[in-house]
């Protein structure tokens, strides 16, 4: 069975950013405010002006909110490889993180070594902090070290507190992120909050919606979920993906607002055109179900695709099903199985357990019961109960009812 839901508002309003994405790219608003115009910007970049340049390829990445600029993947990768390529260490971080996430490229960690290392030579913070965790995590053919990521860490704390200290309103949230998460210091979510707040007293979006996340989450202050509507708003307001996305959730679970599928709908809706994956996600399986939206498998399938493409593991399982059942899409198995095992090789437990069955059943694939029994023991691993069910009677044939997966988000079983 195959068992939709919208993720839990406890898992939303702790869906934090990875580092890397919101270090590089989620800039927020108060920052691009400080950007010259459009046109003045763009003639200092054709003129070779590296800041400049680094600027103008951030203005079209994904999470900023400029009404003058639209998303272009292209544009950004140009100029931000012009940038970093003249030795400018924000270009060079930013490059990074593009060959980290693959943001416009294939995806390559030693490339995004590479480039981190260039510009942390240049002792910037957030290449600092994204070398920190590529030692922490063993990426781009390094070993794990767990001694040279700390050392990393505190470099990075002592860039972002400087920047703090003197104002900064980008380096009063990223300290706050690293208070809040022990990285380079002992973990303290009130002294987190403390920068968030100043960040957001300046008006910056970031601080805002992070100062909302804690409020919401009951971190480092008191919880208190008016509050943290408010301050998500604010920075929604202000064009803020991540807290656009909150907003959704706040109104599809009716938890701190009245319950609005239409409102939720709308600030999906504003986060996903900004290229907010869990949001174009959560759109897909809006238009699926026909919540606040006219009930059309075509759509869901177009959001569904959206997100896949940044390679999220729930939409990759959700158009996977769409594949097979031909919704919204013509009938393919074969690309149904494609997505289905790129979500598996990222380590989702459901996605495993569906290549576990297809491949052990061999209803819809060629039969290749060990290598069904390789993916069913993966999702078994991180405990997902349907798997470790099938695994204790694989000859069986399968139980009614649906299979519940870990966490919140959409779940998706193959029986």
């Amino acid at each position: 069975m195959k068992n939709h839901t919208i993720p839990c508002l406890a898992t939303c309003l702790a869906k934090k950013l990875t580092v890397l994405t919101f270090l590089i790219f989620a800039c927020s608003v108060s920052v691009f405010a400080q950007i010259p115009k459009l046109d003045a910007l763009r003639q200092k970049a054709e003129q070779g002006d590296a800041e400049a340049q680094a600027q103008l390829g951030r203005l079209y990445v994904k999470a900023v909110a400029d009404p003058a600029v639209q998303r272009d993947d292209a544009e950004a990768l140009k100029w931000i490889r012009k940038s970093a390529e003249q030795g400018n260490a924000k270009g060079q971080n930013s490059l990074g993180n593009m060959y980290s996430s693959g943001y416009g490229l294939d995806k390559d960690k030693v490339e995004a070594l590479k480039w981190y290392k260039l510009a942390a030579a240049q002792n910037n913070p957030n290449a600092m902090w994204n070398l920190g965790d590529m030692y922490a995590e063993g990426q781009g053919n390094l070993p794990k070290d767990k001694k040279l990521s700390d050392e990393w860490m505190k470099k990075a704390f002592a860039g972002f507190k400087k920047l703090a200290e003197q104002g900064d309103a980008e380096g009063q949230v990223n300290l706050g992120l690293l208070y809040a998460q022990g990285k380079g210091v002992s973990k303290s979510p009130s002294t987190a909050v403390k920068w968030y707040r100043k960040a957001a007293d300046q008006g910056d979006a970031a601080g805002e919606y992070w100062l909302g996340q804690a409020y919401g989450d009951g971190e480092g202050v008191s919880k208190n979920l008016s509050t943290a509507m408010m301050w998500n708003g604010k920075a929604a307001d202000q064009g803020y993906a991540l807290a656009q996305f909150s907003l959704g959730v706040w109104y599809y679970t009716g938890q701190g607002v009245s319950r609005n599928f239409s409102e939720a709908i709308k600030w999906w809706r504003m986060a996903a055109e900004q290229g907010d994956a869990e949001s174009q996600n959560n759109l897909g399986t809006a238009y699926s179900r026909g919540h606040g939206v006219a009930k059309d498998e075509t759509e869901a399938s177009k959001w569904y695709r959206k997100a896949a493409d940044q390679d999220f593991a729930e939409a990759l399982i959700a158009l996977g099903w769409n594949y097979i059942d031909g919704k919204g899409v013509p009938k393919d198995v074969s690309k149904a199985e494609q997505l289905w095992l790129k979500a598996a090789e990222q380590g989702n437990a459901i996605a495993q357990f569906n290549v576990g069955r297809m491949y052990y059943n061999g209803k819809i694939v060629p039969q290749d019961k060990a290598k069904g029994l390789f993916w069913l023991k993966k999702s078994a691993a991180q405990g997902f109960a349907p798997a470790k069910a099938f695994l204790q009677n694989p000859d069986a044939p399968p139980a009614p009812g649906k299979a519940k997966g870990k966490k919140g988000g959409k779940q998706n079983q193959q029986n």
